[in-house]
């Protein structure tokens, strides 16, 4: 039954597909002497198509609607008719094989109109022969090496021949010529698809024989319903191609038929005597002939639409979806009348839910070309009302190129529809220019862009700058993101043509009184600041996702430009802005940014450009005169760092003003130093903090004479430590004066210093580190922190491998005493680490600075740790919280150990083994509770993790890793303690036990054996442990022992070869070679708060006969690791071996999408169809972490 036209136009969006049923009857093909009893049927003329197609906008293409007789006759016309005789071909002619074409089409480089033409040929001569020779090498490009033959043809259904095809397919491979990958797919595919059009384009005369596309389009639908992916994905996609060459003979025959009606109707309205009958029966006969082509098209491909695609366009396979909807937009682009309906272009909406996003992009794609015409928007209304809300959601895909597409399609529908969108709608999109993929962000700026222009009712171009700058305070300030003004920039920069960069009106806003609040004040000179820094550095962002790329030529000059421009704007107008705003803390923040993008030899290039320095140098001195915020003191200290750098000819003028500038502030320090000294005073106290703030900001950026200002902080510091009268601010100015100072004495060192003031050098940092180390532990935190921080800093300059490349600074090392060790430590267990959930914190943007704030201080000590400052076996206090604190901080102290690890394996393996003894002898000295125990056991299988996939170069580390777990197991019991008790330890241990090797797990069960006494070999946990080591054959001895024990016969092993004889005895040598003692000596329990003494976490010296007397090349000692002085160069790998529950964490900013309706993907050989859902395209997690930076 075929499908009427108001059918094929329908809209029904909440009924499915109904099952179609082809028209076309898949019956045997019918004897020569049934089709001899056929009338003739009339001859038909063609007329050459020489009309051009507009695939832009297309005639009408009518689909009419036709009778019972009539669709009986479409019926009839669809199946394959009985052949005529055969003819006999001349021996002497060039047969077309199959593979010929296959080549052809595969190489991408043979000319494929001469193969079609070629064929076309051989079809001529014998259409039997020439069909299949056809459907070979449709066989061939399905990949399967089965032929079909001219009996199977003549006496086998089409679908009896499709089983066949089907068994001779090689289906133990799921390759096929369009499973490839790169190029060779690229050429196969375009091939083929160049074929597909070829074979339309030269067949016109041929479609209306009721043989060749009848009989080629009847296999291909019995093909695609296939379940061999190979034929179903070939198949189709060879018939939706067949069928856009169709639609484009369509559209020509249309064009043909308006231009002999015209013809009719222009003949047909001359008088009686002027008309030419004979032209008008031609005329007539021409009509009627092109009205029956145009029908059996119609049939022809209503037939394909609803026998292939309704069923291929919701495909298990992406790549068939993606074909079908490609094709559908090729379609309803070349033939809108035909195609551009409710009921073809709702497949678009239903595929926007796709789970991939490669059919959504296509979608999404075609919906933007459709919109693009203004003829086609009145047809979209329905569509646009429907599925206007998906895509607004769809501008949070987790497919960023998906949501770009998706934003610039909102424009289209905003600009091109009447009603577009509200403005509800529009702020969804307005909130995409603060993301972090700059793609997307362009894309709603753009957007954002095209809303606030259209706002502007102005026509003078000043005056259209300024209200367009007016109207983007406006929304920056509703927008509540006041920090965030460099994102709105960059995501407008590539939008705008002249606005962000017309500093002339900005500046004329902010000197000139122009009626500005100044919330707007301050809106305009960050975004103005935020222009400049985008002009000048054209580097997006941070966070900001981008592909770098290097500046060419021309941007560099574009650049180049731009600074030289926006210098000789600023240069006299920067003073003004400055003293106009010089108490408004939040603005000159901002203007001390905007020297930073000068050409700063514009100061030297002229005469008057020097008075304008000096107003500038005058300006900053006299801001950090009058100015005590962090902020405005830390720019004013960068600006400094610049001015007095000494490629520029006028640093010497810069550092003399900032020098006399210091010694005032120093002479006024010193002066109310004695008061200080003598007692607290709140006022005295505040105004010498002051005074060391300004001073630090001034010494953090340019080295000046601190040493006599040195000596004053720390007689300051250690009166008040020992008086206890602590003001926050006056401590940590002082502190950082002389951390400061420490750093400047450590970089500017002569290469040839003397001894004594080697030792000068480093008793102050001696003293200074004992200043800091009796600050951990006050009840300030301000203080706190710093003197972390500080600690941090001062030892890492300090270090072995800051020194050890000069020789005659060696003596500069500073190593850190046990207790300051200690006390660092304890600062991590009281402050870092600690639960966060009890802490009054304002709201959400405190809590996340606070937890900055515990990383960088988390990632400062791990340091020390990596670069050799402090042994590692102190990082037993930072490991044992991996589980615990893994979301927070997981992804610092994974990076810790894997670093570790590349230092000293054996080493690191053994620290994790202590950070798990430690943790079990506390947990001895509590109660001991089964959730206690899980935890550890949950610690030490994510420690296990971390040992990679590569089981062989973590063998030897392993084995360490166990040696010292059973020893601990087995250590003799000290006084007052029951018999044994860390044996329950060896059940955690064996989470360590699956990343062992088979020959390892062999010889550590006689390990185990000789440290075990034979009482204890019965206890649970040895058991536990046991089985552990047996491995995989245990678990296969328990599942048949409890099957039948007496019904299995004993597996007798066989013998070991001669080459595993070998391997055995290496493993044992390197197992039984060892210089490391029994087990590392643990580390303080320095968490403040602990009540338990320490703990000794391993005592026991047993050893392995070879142990004695080994020669061992391990660095020998964890001693020789916490040395330094040997220490190896860091290697950074990137490392891609994570399991789940190694993930980091993430954050999310984009909200999860709807559900969608498609089918799942499938393998090589499954059903083509499937109505189950499908899981809904959810937004991605991204978050990035620079460690260590």
């Amino acid at each position: 039954m075929t499908m009427s036209s108001e059918e094929f136009h329908s809209f029904d969006l909440s009924a499915s597909d109904e099952d179609f049923e082809l028209p076309v009857e898949l019956t045997k093909r019918k004897k020569q002497a049934e089709r001899r009893s056929l009338p003739p049927k009339r001859p038909r003329r063609i007329y050459p198509l020489s009309a051009t197609l507009n695939k832009a906008s297309s005639p009408v293409l009518s689909m009419p609607e036709t009778s019972q007789e009539e669709q009986s006759s479409q019926d009839r016309s669809w199946k394959p008719l009985p052949r005529t005789g055969r003819r006999a071909l001349n021996s002497g002619d060039k047969a077309v094989s199959p593979k010929d074409i296959y080549d052809s089409v595969s190489s991408g480089k043979s000319d494929l109109l001469t193969v079609v033409e070629d064929w076309l040929d051989y079809y001529k001569k014998g259409r039997e022969q020439g069909l299949l020779v056809l459907i070979n090498f449709i066989v061939r490009c399905c990949g399967c090496q089965g032929v079909v033959s001219r009996e199977m043809l003549d006496s086998m259904e089409n679908a009896e021949i499709i089983a066949t095809l089907t068994k001779q397919l090689n289906q133990e491979s799921a390759r096929y010529p369009l499973s490839r990958t790169g190029s060779s797919l690229k050429r196969f595919r375009s091939g083929l698809c160049e074929f597909a059009h070829m074979l339309v384009r030269c067949c016109r005369s041929f479609i209306y024989d009721d043989y060749l596309f009848p009989s080629l389009f009847s296999l291909l639908t019995g093909l695609s319903d296939s379940q061999v992916r190979a034929f179903r994905h070939t198949s189709t996609l060879i018939a939706i191609k067949l069928m856009s060459g169709l639609v484009e003979v369509v559209v020509a025959v249309s064009l043909q038929l308006q231009t002999v009606q015209w013809r009719y109707r222009l003949e047909e309205g001359k008088s009686k005597e002027a008309q030419d009958s004979e032209r008008l029966e031609d005329l007539k006969g021409t009509i009627s002939e092109l009205l029956e082509n145009k029908e059996e098209l119609s049939s022809m491909m209503n037939a394909t639409f609803r026998g292939i695609f309704v069923h291929r366009y919701r495909d298990r396979v992406v790549a068939i979806r993606a074909a079908c909807i490609e094709e559908l937009g090729v379609w309803i682009r070349t033939d809108p009348e035909g195609f551009l309906n409710d009921g073809c272009i709702k497949y678009l909406g239903w595929m926007l839910n796709d789970k991939e996003s490669v059919v959504r992009l296509q979608c999404v794609r075609i919906l933007r070309l459709l919109y693009q015409e203004k003829g086609f928007i009145g047809r979209l209304e329905l569509f646009t009302s429907r599925f206007k809300k998906r895509i607004l959601n769809m501008v949070m895909d987790k497919d960023y190129e998906v949501a770009v597409e998706v934003v610039k399609l909102l424009l289209q529908i905003h600009q091109s529809v009447e009603e577009g969108l509200q403005e509800e709608e529009c702020a969804q999109i307005y909130s995409l220019v603060y993301t972090t993929n700059r793609s997307l962000a362009c894309a709603a700026g753009l957007f954002l862009y095209t809303r606030l222009k259209s706002m502007i009712s102005s026509d003078n171009e000043k005056d259209i700058n300024s209200e367009f700058i007016q109207i983007l305070i406006s929304f920056h300030i509703q927008s509540g993101l006041h920090e965030q003004g460099i994102y709105l920039v960059d995501s407008l920069w590539d939008a705008v043509d002249s606005e962000l960069k017309d500093w002339e009106c900005m500046t004329t806003l902010l000197l000139q009184d122009t009626g500005l609040v100044n919330k707007e004040e301050d809106a305009l000179i960050e975004l103005m600041v935020c222009a400049i820094r985008r002009a000048a550095d054209p580097t997006p962002p941070i966070g900001r996702v981008h592909v770098k790329k290097g500046l060419n030529v021309k941007q560099k000059k574009t650049q180049e430009h731009s600074r030289r421009r926006i210098t000789a704007h600023f240069i006299p107008l920067l003073t003004q802005l400055l003293a106009k705003y010089s108490a408004d803390a939040r603005k000159v923040h901002f203007l001390l940014q905007v020297p930073l993008y000068f050409d700063l030899d514009m100061y030297s290039s002229a005469q008057r450009m020097e008075k304008h320095l000096d107003q500038l140098l005058a300006q900053i001195c006299w801001i950090v005169e009058k100015h005590t915020d962090k902020a405005v003191l830390e720019k004013c200290s960068k600006l400094i760092n610049v001015l007095c750098s000494d490629s520029h000819t006028f640093s010497s003028r810069s550092y003399r003003a900032f020098s006399q500038l210091f010694d005032s502030l120093t002479e006024c320090f010193n002066t109310g130093l004695s008061e200080l000294m003598q007692g607290p005073a709140d006022d005295d106290d505040f105004n010498a903090a002051m005074t060391l703030k300004r001073i630090a900001a001034l010494v953090s950026g340019k080295n000046l004479s601190t040493g006599r200002l040195f000596y004053s902080c720390m007689d300051l510091l250690k009166t008040r430590l020992e008086s206890r009268h602590l003001d926050e601010e006056l401590v940590v100015a002082a502190l950082r004066c002389c951390a400061l100072h420490l750093m400047w004495a450590k970089v500017t060192v002569p290469s040839l210093p003397s001894q004594d003031e080697v030792n000068h050098l480093k008793k102050q940092a001696c003293s200074f580190c004992k200043i800091c180390q009796v600050c951990l532990s006050l009840g300030q935190a301000e203080i706190r922190d710093q003197a972390f921080d500080f600690l941090c800093d001062l030892l890492m300059i300090y270090s072995p491998k800051a020194v050890i490349s000069e020789p005659a600074l060696q003596n500069l090392y500073h190593r850190p005493s046990d207790s300051l060790r200690a006390e660092m430590a304890g600062f991590l267990l009281d402050y870092v680490f600690s639960d966060t959930d009890d802490m009054e914190l304002e709201d959400q943007e405190e809590e996340i600075k606070l937890r900055q704030k515990k990383r960088n201080q988390l990632a400062s000590f791990c340091k020390l740790v990596i670069y050799g400052v402090i042994d590692l076996t102190a990082a037993t206090d930072v490991f044992k919280y991996y589980d615990k604190c893994f979301q927070d901080f997981g992804d610092i102290i994974k990076e810790t150990i894997m670093k570790t690890k590349l230092i000293n394996p054996v080493l690191s393996a053994r620290t994790l083994c202590l950070t798990i003894q430690q943790l079990y002898t506390e947990m001895l000295t509590e109660v001991v509770s089964k959730k206690n125990i899980d935890e550890i056991r949950h610690l030490a299988r994510k420690l296990a993790l971390t040992f990679g996939n590569n089981l062989v170069n973590a063998c030897k580390p392993l084995v360490y890793l166990h040696m010292d777990g059973i020893r601990f197991a087995f250590r003799a019991p000290q006084e007052g303690e029951e018999q044994y008790p860390n044996v329950a330890f060896l059940e955690i241990l064996s989470e360590f036990s699956f990343k062992l090797l088979q020959q390892d797990k062999t010889h550590l069960a006689g390990f185990l054996k000789s440290q075990c006494p034979s009482a204890l070999l019965s206890w649970q946990s040895v058991s536990v442990y046991w089985r552990s080591l047996e491995g995989t054959a245990a678990k296969l001895r328990d599942k048949a022992e409890a099957v039948s024990p007496q019904a299995i016969p004993v597996v007798k092993h066989q013998k070991t070869t001669t080459r595993g004889s070998h391997a055995t005895s290496r493993k044992e040598s390197r197992l039984d070679s060892s210089s490391i003692h029994g087990g590392l000596p643990t580390p303080t329990l320095t968490s403040t708060a602990q009540k338990q003494p320490r703990i000794v976490a391993c005592t026991s010296d047993v050893l392995l006969e070879s142990d004695i007397g080994s020669d061992s090349t391990e660095l020998e000692s964890e001693d020789e690791f916490s040395s330094g002085s040997q220490m190896p160069d860091l290697i950074l790998t990137k490392r891609s071996n994570s399991t789940e529950d190694d993930k980091e964490p993430s954050t999310s900013l984009l909200p999860p999408m709807e559900e969608c309706d498609v089918e799942q993907e499938e393998p090589m050989s499954d059903e083509a169809e499937s109505d189950s859902s499908s899981v809904p395209p959810s937004t991605q997690h991204r978050s990035v972490f620079e460690l260590f930076n």
